[in-house]
This record gives C-alpha cells, sequence and structure tokens, in this order.
C-alpha cells in the first residue's frame, strides 16, 4: 500500500504554514555574533594567560635577586642591591625596590605583560626575601 506525497498547504510551498523569506540570512548574522563572541573570550584568555606569565617572571626574578643580594651582603660586595638590579635585569624583569638590613635583604621585581607578541603597558610584580630565618620560625 503506497501513499501519495502529502501536498504543502502553503502558497510559498514551505512547510510550517509560514512565509519565512524575512529570515533569509539570519543564519550568518547568528554565526558571526557568534563567532564574535568567541574571538573575544579567547582573546581575554590570552591576556589572562599573559597576566600569569608575567607573574612568574616577576616571582622569578625577584628570588633570584633576594639570592644574589643576599649572597653578595655575605660576600662583603660592594653593591647588594646594584647586583639584585642585574640579576633581575637578566631575568626579563626590573628591580623596583631592595632593601639590605643586616644579613637580609628585600626586593620588589615587576615584569611586563606581553600579549600578542607586544607589551601592554600591564605590569606584575612580586617580593622576595632572602636571609637567615627570622627568629621564632
Amino acid at each position: 500500500f503506497m501513499r501519495a506525497p502529502r501536498q504543502s498547504r502553503c502558497p510559498s510551498g514551505e512547510r510550517g504554514g509560514r512565509d519565512r523569506s524575512g529570515e533569509r540570512g539570519s543564519a550568518t548574522v547568528t554565526a558571526l555574533a557568534t563567532m564574535a563572541a568567541l574571538l573575544t573570550v579567547f582573546a581575554g584568555l590570552l591576556l589572562v594567560a599573559g597576566v600569569m606569565v608575567a607573574r612568574g617572571t616577576a616571582q622569578t626574578a625577584a628570588d633570584l635577586a633576594a639570592l644574589a643580594a643576599a649572597r653578595s651582603l655575605l660576600d662583603g660586595g660592594p653593591s647588594p642591591c646594584g647586583r639584585a638590579g642585574a640579576v633581575a635585569g637578566a631575568n626579563g624583569a626590573a628591580l623596583v625596590s631592595c632593601v639590605a638590613a643586616g644579613e637580609e635583604v628585600t626586593v620588589t621585581a615587576r615584569a611586563p605583560v606581553v600579549w600578542g607578541g607586544r607589551a601592554t603597558g600591564l605590569h606584575a610584580a612580586a617580593n622576595a626575601r632572602a636571609g637567615p630565618e627570622p627568629p621564632g620560625n
């Protein structure tokens, strides 16, 4: 038993009974809006990744700069903070502050946030301390 194909009741020949000619291209607009939203999210994630890398760079530079300055203090070097600045610079950061008090050195280093291979004008900073363990620890 075979049935004849069902005839559409819509004058335009479309199924569903409504004229959709005013909706032409709406899928393209929706796809473009979705792609723009995804690109914005992706760019934001890249910026967050750049901040995380800069933070790690600043912390590494601060740690090594503090250790170098403390070593310079122990060796009787002429400028522990000068040594700290050189080490921070060699590790991709700038020395923001350096305080040498007794056998203890505290430094702050700052590294630029890079996005797309260019500096953004943002910076991440980190502090580090090197020297004998504080009393009571």
